[in-house]
This record gives C-alpha cells, sequence and structure tokens, in this order.
C-alpha cells in the first residue's frame, strides 16, 4: 500500500532537516509544497532531487487531491511540507490527509521542527497548558 507522507519542515535553519525527512523526501514519487522555489531551495540544500513537485497551497489543495490519489493509486508514495514546519498546522494538508485516508491509503508524519512548541519554550512562558489558535487575521478589526 502506497503512503502519504507528512514531511514537517524546518522553520529557520535548513540544517535542521532530519535524516528521516531527507531518506522520505528522496524516495517519494511526487513531493507537493506551498512554494516550489523554497521547498527547491531546501531540497538542493539536503541534496535531493525530486522526482516531481507540485504546488500544494490553500488555494490549490483541493485541486491537488485526484493528482495525489492517482500517484498513491498506482502504488507510488506522495509527500506533503509546507514552507516552515508541519504540514496541516495552520497549513495545507488536512484535506489530502482526509483524501487519502477515505481512499484506504496510509497516512504517516515525519516528525521534526515544530513553530508552536519552539515558540513556547522559548518564551519563558509556562509550558505545563497552552492553546493553539492559528494565525490571526491580518486585519486589525478581525484580529480584535
Amino acid at each position: 500500500m502506497s503512503t502519504l507522507w507528512l514531511v514537517a519542515t524546518p522553520i529557520g535553519n535548513l540544517s535542521d532537516l532530519t535524516p528521516r525527512a531527507i531518506e522520505t523526501l528522496e524516495r517519494v514519487a511526487l513531493v507537493c509544497c506551498e512554494d516550489t522555489r523554497r521547498t527547491g531551495l531546501l531540497l538542493r540544500h539536503a541534496g535531493i532531487r525530486a522526482e516531481r513537485l507540485a504546488v500544494c497551497n490553500e488555494h490549490t489543495e483541493i485541486d491537488r487531491i485526484d493528482d495525489v490519489l492517482n500517484v498513491l493509486s498506482s502504488g507510488a508514495d506522495v509527500a506533503v511540507v509546507s514552507d516552515a514546519g508541519t504540514p496541516g498546522i495552520s497549513d495545507p494538508g488536512h484535506r489530502l490527509v482526509t483524501a487519502a485516508i477515505d481512499a484506504g491509503h496510509d497516512v504517516v508524519a515525519v516528525p521534526g521542527a515544530s513553530a508552536v512548541t519552539t515558540a513556547q519554550v522559548e518564551s519563558g512562558l509556562p509550558t505545563d497548558r497552552f492553546v493553539i489558535e492559528g494565525f490571526l487575521p491580518h486585519k486589525g478589526r478581525e484580529r480584535a
């Protein structure tokens, strides 16, 4: 059975990409990413030649589902990465995950950098409990 891999990417230093993430990205048939330029830079830094990159951002994720399911149905694996951090956490990915699960494919996360936990531990605030609200709206009225 083919697998949809959710691969966490560095949130700052490209060298923070984990060995498991590198191994996964080297062997998938398709890497879905928010920005091919940014992901291309990360892959080059890690010495990875991706077989195929495809844009999957907030505007294109729904349109990308059929392509991803076709690749998975052919027996090949697909990776999803965000520009920084873990796909699906305030970034595209959850619709692909739902579609892959509904189609009977495996979904596996490759953990790594986490902006949420990094910010939490660096803040000096108590770490025994915290809540994630995602990105704040850009406009002041909506943000208030």
